[in-house]
């Protein structure tokens, strides 16, 4: 298809520039002509539209952001009458977490549990309506100047009621290393408290300037996720009060049984930290001090079957490509 530049029209929104370019899809900034607001497109690139497993996924996107409407999270507008395949999304103003906390720059407590409240609002009005995010990471939230949230990029969510992605299974394991819920590293499709999960690993990141979890790879730091415990906060930054340092510990549990149940609960304890009950015996105060480094059989079975669709999936789309 054509390639957009500024100054082109798209139906009725006419391209003001390119913002973005992923290997999935191209995103402009743009105006809509019928009402003069800022929008962003997200068209996919032609070898997605040809992928029918990639343009499911955009597709899945897509019905997900259209059903959506929640000020935490950004809008996909409906329109039916299209020339050809793209996103209208709200246009938002702001900066990724990311840029906050680039650089591993340590949070004040009050502004990330602010910040983080906000999260999971928006994640329990989604989780209520039958999405689980499932890549949760500061690239996917957007903040304004007041400190308000976005949700951004449902690439990867999965939509109650809608058939899920079979490719390879590759709904299983996509997330990101320093974020992914140890269900998820072990191949399982993830739930609400997945997100959860991911969630209080950005709050950690946030108080302390460092992920909860690391390694040289992807495999070392999941690795890592399902035989350690992370150092305690407070260790890194002693300011961090013990309530705040037991809502991360309840959100980061290894066994999601053991998580905060919903979101609200989550941003209920942040915010009435004075009313959180502290565990002094929490092994993980302990044990953390000890670490395993050894890659068991079952570790090395993990990392194989997140290797498997990445492999199968660059391979067909390689094929695609040449076709």
């Amino acid at each position: 298809m054509t390639a957009l530049h500024p100054g082109d029209t798209l139906d009725h929104y006419r391209i003001e520039s390119l913002v973005a370019r992923s290997g999935m899809a191209s995103i402009f900034r743009a105006t809509d002509m019928l009402n003069g607001c800022t929008v962003a497109i997200k068209i996919p690139h032609p070898e997605m539209e040809a992928d029918p497993q990639l343009f499911d996924r955009f597709k899945r996107e897509q019905e997900i952001g259209e059903k959506l409407d929640h000020p935490g999270v950004m809008r996909v507008f409906k329109d039916t009458n299209r020339s050809r395949i793209y996103m209208a999304m709200e246009w938002v103003e702001g900066q990724l977490l990311r840029n906050l906390i680039g650089g591993r720059a340590k949070m004040p407590a009050d502004r990330a549990a602010r910040i983080t409240a906000k999260v999971c609002d928006a994640l329990d009005y989604i989780h209520t309506h039958g999405v689980v995010h499932r890549d949760m990471k500061p690239e996917n939230i957007m903040v304004d100047a007041d400190d308000n949230i976005k949700l951004i990029d449902f690439g990867i969510a999965a939509n109650e009621g809608s058939r899920r992605l079979t490719f390879a299974k590759l709904s299983n394991v996509m997330g990101t290393p320093d974020y992914i819920s140890p269900e998820q590293v072990k191949g399982k499709r993830g739930d609400a408290r997945s997100d959860i999960y991911s969630v209080g690993a950005m709050l950690y990141e946030m108080l302390t300037g460092k992920v909860p979890f690391t390694g040289n790879n992807a495999f070392l730091i999941m690795n890592d996720r399902l035989l350690n415990s992370p150092v305690p906060p407070r260790e890194i930054e002693p300011s961090i009060s013990p309530a705040m340092q037991e809502i991360i510990y309840r959100a980061l549990e290894r066994d999601p049984k053991n998580r905060y149940g919903a979101a609200r609960e989550f941003a209920w304890d942040l915010e009435h930290q004075d009313q959180v009950g502290v565990s002094a015996d929490r092994p993980e105060l302990e044990n953390w001090k000890t670490r395993k480094s050894h890659w068991p059989k079952k570790i090395l079975t993990y990392a194989l079957l997140a290797l498997v669709p990445i492999a199968v999936f660059s391979l067909l789309l390689w094929v695609a490509r040449r076709a």
